[in-house]
């Protein structure tokens, strides 16, 4: 493993930070595949999904299709902006993985479990995006400052 110096002298591990990165983008993409499929599966109106009565957040069948739908592949497009450890796809990411969150949330009566699933799964993935600083998955190759 390579060590590099920050400007502050403290020493860094960047395979473990781009590991990380690269591990939330593996995540991100999953979430987001899981999530076009759970958006095709509610617009076929599949009998996969148990419906209920009398919810506060009730949206119909098709509406809560779109929405994993447009939140699966923006995810999946996200996911390939952390596999070039773009900050904007850092960003991007923990804000996509948050609103799979709450859409998981809101959809807990119609599938209980697979909704906790995938809430487990964004918080993984704000985790991974959160605990990594940006100079810390900076470009592998730079060269330390000098006097250091």
């Amino acid at each position: 493993m390579t060590a590099t110096h920050t400007a502050h002298g403290q020493t860094v591990d960047r395979p473990w930070a781009e590991g990380l990165t690269i591990f939330a983008a593996v995540m991100l993409m999953i979430a987001g595949i899981l999530d076009v499929c759970r958006g095709i599966m509610a617009l076929a109106e599949d009998d996969v999904f148990f419906r209920t009565r009398n919810y506060v957040f009730a949206f119909n069948l098709t509406g809560w299709g779109w929405i994993h739908l447009i939140l699966g592949v923006v995810a999946v497009i996200v996911s390939f902006g952390l596999f070039q450890m773009a900050l904007w796809a850092r960003v991007a990411g923990v804000a996509i993985a948050a609103l799979i969150i709450i859409a998981n949330f809101l959809s807990l009566p119609y599938y209980p479990v697979w909704s906790v699933v995938m809430i487990a799964f964004s918080a993984f993935i704000i985790w991974a995006l959160c605990v990594v600083r940006q100079d810390e998955s900076a470009d592998p190759f730079a060269s330390p400052p000098h006097g250091m």
